[in-house]
């Protein structure tokens, strides 16, 4: 689903709208972020492995299918389907800032139901705040900054820098090639960070 500028405008606001569904519903998202990283999957394996009930499992495929962000890959029963690759960038209304929708983002929207740290960190930032920190996590992963410079480039604490940065590792982990052992500039665990709060 990456868009460029010949396409209509129409297309690209409906594609928007069908991705601001996944990032505003975090259930959506979850399911989402599992299609694509399981390549291709049946409702049967949506309902066993995100424990959904089956009316709750149909009805989010469903949704997402006719958003146009899931396709059916396979007609013969069972269907299968698989997630479309998203590539979307926004500007925020001030225009002061651009961030791009990917898979990895709706995968830490999608995990804002069971991780604490990015719930408050999007109650706090939006979604907007979440994809730049993304970006930090990435950055930090690959040992090319630290939370101390993501606190102060934001002006955040350090404390909610080390721990939102904490909570995207397995997200940066999952959709991005680290090498191993490439945390790099600082790799404090979240007490050391409470010292500088």
């Amino acid at each position: 689903m990456s868009r460029t500028s010949n396409r209509a405008d129409g297309d690209i606001v409906q594609d928007f709208l069908s991705v601001a569904d996944l990032l505003e519903e975090p259930q959506l998202a979850q399911l989402y972020a599992y299609l694509a990283r399981e390549g291709e999957a049946t409702v049967q394996d949506v309902m066993d492995d995100l424990e959904l009930a089956q009316g709750t499992a149909y009805s989010y495929v469903n949704r997402l299918v006719d958003a146009g962000v899931v396709d059916v890959t396979d007609d013969e029963q069972p269907r299968r389907y698989a997630a479309r690759e998203i590539d979307l960038t926004v500007t925020t209304a001030a225009g002061d800032r651009e961030y791009t929708i990917t898979p990895a983002l709706i995968d830490a929207v999608g995990r804002r139901e069971t991780d604490a740290d990015i719930d408050t960190y999007i109650d706090r930032h939006g979604v907007a705040g979440l994809a730049t920190a993304l970006t930090y996590a990435v950055a930090r992963e690959r040992g090319e900054v630290t939370h101390r410079l993501m606190a102060e480039d934001l002006d955040i604490s350090p404390l909610a820098a080390e721990m939102i940065l904490q909570a995207l590792r397995p997200v940066v982990h999952e959709h991005y090639d680290i090498e191993e052992g490439g945390a790099g500039l600082d790799e404090l665990d979240v007490g050391d960070a409470a010292d500088d709060a």
